[in-house]
């Protein structure tokens, strides 16, 4: 497998309206999760770039849309986590508008990778979110991360039990990747995934 290089990746835009996103027709990979899952992370290993993506101790934090180009080519979408107890009512609703907005609106977006702990057991919200994808007809794929903080049959345990439940509502499931933005683990695989994907549009 030929390796994908990054050449140039970097920040265009954030918005909270999905119609004021990029109209240039590129495709767009987004990237979503629960809250603290490791997106900022994984996103700065997969271009390469150690502040792309701000990282941040505090959960929750990105509450945009935020959109970096990757070798002129296709865009990186970088979308709000879902599930953080401690926001308001009304900031959780607003997040609800601003992700179910563009996921649903968004011609240009090619893919969904959906990112999960690798650590944790099937959480009710991934489950739920999944479902709600499975009913919109949206293409996504699931991102296992944090896997080094596992040993391997702990690992392969977790992701099993995961594709067992997601197999009780699924015919197939969508493709998975295990990643780990302190190893690198995955990098070469999602990227040329997207690579793949891009030949054929």
């Amino acid at each position: 497998m030929e390796p994908i290089i990054v050449k140039d990746a970097r920040f265009v835009i954030s918005n909270t309206n999905v119609n004021k996103c990029p109209q240039d027709g590129r495709p767009e990979y987004a990237f979503i999760g629960r809250s603290n899952v490791g997106k900022s992370s994984l996103i700065n290993m997969l271009t390469r770039r150690n502040k792309l993506a701000m990282t941040s101790a505090m959960p929750g934090k990105t509450l945009l849309i935020n959109h970096f180009i990757v070798n002129d080519e296709w865009y990186l979408v970088d979308l709000p986590g879902y599930g953080y107890a401690k926001r308001s009512k009304s900031q959780n609703e607003q997040l609800q508008h601003i992700i179910s907005g563009y996921i649903l609106k968004r011609e240009q977006m090619t893919l969904l990778f959906v990112l999960v702990d690798s650590r944790h057991e099937p959480q009710k919200i991934d489950l739920e979110f999944f479902r709600w994808l499975g009913e919109n007809g949206v293409p996504f794929s699931i991102i296992f991360t944090k896997a080094d903080k596992l040993t391997r049959t702990a690992l392969a345990k977790n992701v099993a039990a995961y594709k067992k439940v997601l197999l009780e509502e699924w015919e197939e499931l969508p493709p998975v990747f295990l990643t780990s933005a302190e190893t690198a683990l995955g990098r070469d695989e999602v990227l040329q995934y997207i690579n793949e994907i891009n030949k054929t549009l």
